[in-house]
């Protein structure tokens, strides 16, 4: 797969994805808020880090503070991403949002479908039913992957 996204001698990032691929980076973010908005999935925990596990009481105070920022500094980077996705070019500031709502996505994506680091999870055969979103959750980190050597 091609470059889609880099740097360009005048500093900004080159968006150079075909019409489809940027309808994904569209539909993807609309499922996204959609999940932030039910707020019932479980995988939404991994969104919000727990930050006093063996504090009950604390963790509780932690999220009644600290639940609603997450949530709209979530909500501004996908807007940013929604908002660009048809871009030629973004600059450093939305690659950045970018990179946290691809990261949001594929956080989502990874504990809904039991990602590890030894990779054993993923299918074996081309009819499992889980091929489409691993194939989603592999193009996002391919993505991330052109927009942190973009910014580097």
């Amino acid at each position: 797969m091609s470059k889609r996204l880099r740097r360009t001698r005048k500093g900004a990032i080159k968006v150079d994805l075909p019409p489809e691929e940027r309808e994904l980076l569209r539909s993807v973010v609309g499922e996204m808020r959609a999940v932030l908005a039910d707020g019932d999935d479980p995988a939404l925990d991994r969104l919000y880090p727990v930050a006093y596990p063996k504090d009950e009481q604390r963790e509780a105070e932690w999220k009644a503070l600290i639940r609603s920022e997450l949530s709209d500094h979530h909500a501004a980077a996908l807007a940013v991403l929604e908002e660009t996705a048809g871009a030629e070019s973004i600059d450093d500031e939305q690659a950045n949002a970018w990179l946290r709502a691809l990261n949001q996505v594929r956080l989502l994506l990874g504990t809904r479908l039991d990602v590890t680091e030894d990779g054993s999870e993923r299918p074996t055969t081309d009819d499992d039913p889980r091929g489409a979103s691993f194939a989603l959750y592999d193009y996002l980190a391919f993505l991330q992957d052109q927009l942190v050597d973009a910014l580097a």
